[in-house]
């Protein structure tokens, strides 16, 4: 390589590190998910009351004249299991206690669990009454349809529950819970009887106020998914708490079609039914927790519109269930623009709908993830190998040009003007392109990055084992753990295929820098990239090590080639047609002569 092939290869080098080092976990400690932390009750707005009106819990008659006889009673349970999840519903508050999901475990074993009980649930209404009190009906209890405590739906069953919040005009508030087997979240109805002498303020708002319950190992790591969002007119707004102890807010007026947050693999979104909503409110909380473990949770909140009739009902949506791209896009709503999966403009689509599908299908003929990973590197070789060929075979026509390039290096040493334009030249009489060897790899970016993404954030290499050591393709396969960090990186654990990586690319570069004031590159990439792999998924670095394998026989074959190809000049292409105007002349006078 010449010297602006190897300025090229460093920009190129520079850039990747700068984006994987932005979307990359920091590889900080974990923290003991049970001691993770939880947001205040006081985090989601409330509908705007005089200052006044805000009282104490300990305050007497709290809930004002309408719910005060409602504060006290009988917590019930009922518990409703499907092929999907077990849930847990509680008649105070008519709050969901519990959702356990049956096909993904947590990093120590246990069921996923994603409503965070420690809050005592979530799902709540709140609004603000006639009388000047802020009520929150997660501290109320309701009155449920049935005294059944337990529920099974198989097949196509469905389940209907509903609870009844009586106030003292006569008037009541009933949550209607509808379960179908098969379906990740449930429908709710929102039904508001003789209530409109009760509410105030022409609204009142449907809370899921606590977030989702982290389930990975590395919190860190999750908190950099971990995000709420807003859909509305096709444009997805986000709120992402990144500073410790400084809460983000979103309020917005106007029609919302849904909003949402997630973790790294798991999600919820509340969506309302026809009519959307009057506007959304989200906030999220970041916290330090032991360790150097952080933890974010978010509350969001639909603000519907109350009329004031005498018979108010909303329909509402819930998805509770795994950030898998099939399931969400199930919902026509655009729930899977929620997942990361990289720049809208580029990036995205290539991950959505080249990636992901072609995942889905060798899954259906592979069982092994790691296998699929394998199948699916020699297929992304395959269809890269015009745009690597033509790298690797400009590369080594640089490397051979190499000694008639110093020649003219001396020749006009003390004219950089005339080196140029005799560089170039040499270039144009042997046909070579000096970013030859650099273009084909900037056209490849979108696509490595579109695997980056996916890699990082397909639940389908979740918790999937791949052979000896590496059990789980969604993290990193530690096989050794350093008694310190080492600096700059900050890389403590080490992983055996980003080490396994870094030497397969060192024989790559050992096979194309043949420039011995080069010789620094061939050690120098091959460590910066180990270590910055450390951290990255098994799966990811699966994929490109099997990548590099493949190139350094791809490589094997271009040197082979370009051992039996001499080094030609380029014939120049002869002007054919300015040939034929320029014989015309010539032709008429000759067709003259004969008349």
């Amino acid at each position: 390589m010449d010297r602006n092939s190897t300025i090229g290869f460093v920009l190129i080098f520079m850039l990747l590190m700068v984006w994987m080092y932005m979307n990359s976990p920091k590889p900080t400690q974990t923290q003991d998910q049970a001691q993770q932390g939880v947001v205040k009750k006081d985090t989601l707005k409330p509908v705007e009351v005089k200052p006044q009106e805000h009282k104490p819990k300990t305050t007497p008659n709290l809930f004002g004249e309408y719910f005060a006889t409602r504060a006290n009673g009988v917590d019930q349970l009922i518990t409703i299991e499907t092929d999907l999840y077990t849930a847990e519903i509680s008649s105070k508050g008519g709050l969901i206690t519990r959702w356990e999901l049956k096909k993904y475990k947590t990093w120590d074993g246990y069921p996923v669990q994603l409503v965070d009980y420690d809050k005592r649930g979530d799902f709540s209404l709140l609004f603000t009454t006639s009388d000047g009190r802020l009520v929150d009906t997660r501290d109320l209890y309701f009155d449920a349809s049935t005294q059944t405590k337990n529920v099974t739906l198989s097949g196509t069953e469905e389940l209907e529950i509903a609870y009844s919040l009586p106030a003292s005009n006569g008037g009541k508030i009933v949550k209607r819970f509808a379960f179908k087997n098969g379906e990740y979240g449930f429908k709710s109805d929102i039904e508001f009887k003789n209530m409109g002498s009760v509410i105030s303020n022409f609204e009142y708002q449907i809370v899921w106020e606590n977030g989702l319950r982290y389930a990975e190992h590395n919190s860190v790591d999750e908190s950099s998914f971990a995000a709420s969002y807003l859909y509305s007119g096709k444009e997805l707004s986000e709120v992402d708490a990144t500073k410790i102890e400084e809460p983000v807010q979103k309020d917005i007026s106007g029609v919302v079609d849904w909003v949402g947050t997630r973790t790294k693999y798991f999600g919820l979104a509340l969506i309302p039914g026809p009519g959307g909503s009057d506007g959304a409110y989200l906030e999220g909380h970041r916290k330090a927790m032991p360790d150097n473990g952080v933890y974010e949770s978010y509350s969001i909140a639909l603000k519907i519109p109350f009329r004031e009739g005498t018979d108010e009902k909303k329909t509402v949506t819930v998805f509770l269930g795994p950030m898998d791209h099939t399931v969400l896009k199930s919902y026509g709503v655009s729930l899977e623009s929620m997942m990361s999966l990289g720049w809208a403009f580029l990036v995205r689509p290539i991950s959505e709908y080249i990636m992901l599908p072609s995942f889905g299908f060798l899954h259906l003929i592979i069982p092994n993830w790691g296998i699929v990973i394998i199948v699916f590197s020699i297929i992304i070789k395959i269809v890269l190998h015009p745009l690597t060929k033509t790298s690797m075979k400009s590369m080594k026509k640089m490397q051979a040009l190499q000694p008639l390039m110093d020649e003219i290096k001396v020749k006009y040493k003390d004219d950089p003007q005339k080196m140029n334009s005799a560089v170039m030249n040499l270039y144009k009489e042997y046909g070579v392109n000096p970013a030859g060897g650099c273009l084909p790899m900037l056209l490849q970016m979108p696509i490595l990055y579109a695997l980056y993404m996916v890699f990082r954030s397909a639940i389908q290499l979740r918790q999937a084992s791949f052979v000896w050591w590496i059990n789980d393709l969604s993290i990193p396969d530690v096989i050794y753990s350093l008694p310190f960090h080492l600096p700059v990186f900050g890389v403590k654990d080490i992983s055996g295929l980003a080490v396994f990586m870094g030497i397969t690319m060192f024989v790559q570069q050992k096979m194309s820098v043949k420039d011995p004031r080069q010789k620094m590159m061939i050690w120098m990439m091959p460590i910066m990239w180990v270590l910055l792999f450390m951290s990255f998924p098994s799966g990811l670095n699966l994929y490109y090590t099997t990548f590099n394998i493949l190139a350094i026989g791809q490589q094997m074959y271009i040197n082979k080639q370009a051992e039996d190809e001499p080094l030609r000049k380029v014939e120049p292409k002869k002007k054919r047609l300015g040939g034929i105007f320029r014989n015309i002349p010539n032709d008429l006078t000759k067709l003259t002569k004969k008349k």
